[in-house]
């Protein structure tokens, strides 16, 4: 298995619109382990780990994010999978 880590900062309307639950939801639902946290600086964190189609449909979705979101950006980079993670946890 080809597994890759992505790293990404969510800034905009994030916090407050359960930004991290619905990335939780759509992470598991791609089979992809990782975490959502919220930053002080008002933006999410995503880590998330899994096959690159996968992680690719889900940075697609954390463009968008749930209705209530409004994403402004995301920066993002690339390592090698640590395996670290046993699923996708919102903390």
């Amino acid at each position: 298995m080809n597994r890759q880590r992505l790293t990404m900062l969510i800034s905009g309307k994030v916090q407050g619109v359960s930004y991290r639950a619905s990335a939780a939801d759509k992470a598991t639902s791609l089979g992809l382990t990782g975490y959502a946290r919220n930053l002080h600086d008002g933006r999410v964190e995503v880590v998330a780990e899994g096959e690159p189609g996968a992680l690719g449909a889900f940075q697609t979705w954390c463009n968008e994010g749930p209705p209530a979101a409004d994403v402004d950006s995301i920066s993002s980079k690339e390592d090698p999978a640590t395996g670290e993670f046993t699923g996708f946890g919102v903390r």
